[in-house]
C-alpha cells in the first residue's frame, strides 16, 4: 500500500501527525479514560480515571499524567496557549480532587477533565482542520 493511501481509504496511521489521526488518538484516550466501563443498573459510564483513584496518590498522578498527553497533543497541534492553559488547568483541578483520601473518585465521577480537554480540541480540529470532522450517528 502507498504512503498515506490508509488515510484517503478513511484509515488513520495511529502514530500519524495529520489532523484526522490525532484526532482519533485522543478520541480514544478519551473514551478509555471517562466512558470505557458501564455500570450496572445507572445509565453513567467510568472509565480508567475513576478506577485509578482506587490506587491512593499514584493512581490519581497516573491518570494527570495520561490526561497531560491530551495537552502535548494540542501543543503539537499548534493551540493557543490560553487554550492548553485551560487544559492544563482541568488536568491539574481533576489531580487535586483525586488527591482527596478515599472520596476522590467522587469528583472525578462528575468533573470529567478528559471529555472537556477533547471537546476544546474537537473545536480546533473543526475550524482548522475542517477535513477531519467525523459524523456521529
Amino acid at each position: 500500500m502507498a504512503p498515506g493511501s490508509a488515510e484517503k481509504m478513511g484509515r488513520t496511521n495511529p502514530f500519524g501527525t495529520d489532523a484526522q489521526s490525532v484526532r482519533a488518538r485522543v478520541e480514544a484516550l478519551e473514551f478509555l479514560l471517562e466512558r470505557s466501563i458501564p455500570l450496572p443498573g445507572l445509565k453513567r459510564r467510568i472509565g480508567l480515571d475513576v478506577v485509578l483513584d482506587i490506587l491512593p496518590f499514584g493512581g490519581t498522578t497516573i491518570g494527570a499524567i495520561l490526561g497531560g498527553y491530551l495537552v502535548w497533543e494540542a501543543r503539537n497541534l499548534g493551540m493557543s496557549k490560553l487554550q492548553m492553559t485551560r487544559m492544563g488547568g482541568n488536568v491539574a483541578l481533576d489531580w487535586a480532587f483525586g488527591m482527596i483520601p478515599w472520596v476522590g473518585a467522587i469528583p472525578d465521577f462528575f468533573f470529567r477533565s478528559n471529555s472537556r480537554n477533547v471537546k476544546i480540541i474537537r473545536k480546533h480540529l473543526d475550524k482548522h482542520h475542517p477535513a477531519s470532522v467525523t459524523i456521529e450517528g
